[in-house]
């Protein structure tokens, strides 16, 4: 059985104290064990996020990483400095990363790696433009941002990555797939995994779905069969509206 696991993406916002005091608003009304909690926060948010939330049910997430140890890569944040703050996640691959970053499938590849190396879970993020989807390549493009990013990874650690299939054209625009269309294409990413990989490891892979989720969807988007989670930016940075995501 999958756990469901719900991550906030603050890209761009917050304050070390505005995070800490999220953190100390939300974390009493979590319930239970039976969702897995998840805030993707800033790299100056990190430490001060880790420590706020020791002993909660809360895990810390970092929204980008190199895939070097160390260098001459000036502005980067390695796999070394993230592990040393025992950042549980990394958002590898996001669109806006793609978009912006000159992010490709290889550097995600190679990032994916290095994560897995440094024991930090990457969740790792596919899909297609809108203009993609009308001329009906959503398959196409998630197959291959998918296998791509698997490329050389040992089958016993697919257990440690998390997918989130997240519709570029239904991010932070208000839009979002219906939650069977959504289920569809999670469900053909599953189908590619196993392909890569055997069916019995394609069921153990947990796959998001992100785009506009917000409290008034969350439970709709969650009773899918083969939707495992959600990614979700902006409905993430309240803290009513996050437990309320968390505990949908």
């Amino acid at each position: 059985m999958r756990k469901p696991i719900i991550a906030g993406n603050w890209k761009m916002h917050k304050t070390i104290k505005e995070a800490v005091e999220f953190v100390n608003e939300v974390k009493s009304e979590i319930k239970g064990t039976d969702v897995e909690a998840v805030i993707c926060a800033p790299f100056t948010l990190l430490k001060d996020l880790k420590e706020a939330s020791e002993g909660t049910n809360i895990k810390i997430g970092a929204q980008n990483m190199h895939f070097e140890e160390k260098g001459a890569f000036t502005g980067e944040i390695s796999p070394l400095m993230l592990k040393e703050i025992d950042v549980d996640y990394v958002v590898i691959g996001h669109s806006e990363r793609r978009q912006y970053f000159n992010e490709t499938n290889e550097t995600v590849n190679k990032k994916v790696i290095k994560a897995l190396e440094y024991k930090i879970n990457p969740i790792i993020c596919v899909g297609e433009t809108l203009e993609e989807r009308e001329a009906d390549k959503t398959k196409d493009i998630v197959k291959v941002q998918v296998e791509k990013a698997l490329v050389n990874i040992d089958e016993k650690d697919i257990k440690d990555i998390v997918i989130a299939y997240e519709p570029i054209w239904a991010i932070g625009t208000g839009k979002t797939s219906s939650s069977k269309d959504a289920n569809d294409v999670i469900a053909y990413i599953r189908e590619v995994v196993a392909n890569v990989y055997s069916e019995e490891t394609a069921e153990e892979v947990r796959i998001q779905y992100g785009g506009s989720v917000k409290p008034a969807n969350v439970e709709e988007i969650m009773n899918e069969s083969d939707i495992d989670g959600a990614l979700v930016g902006g409905a993430s940075l309240q803290p009513k509206d996050y437990v309320e995501l968390v505990n949908f």
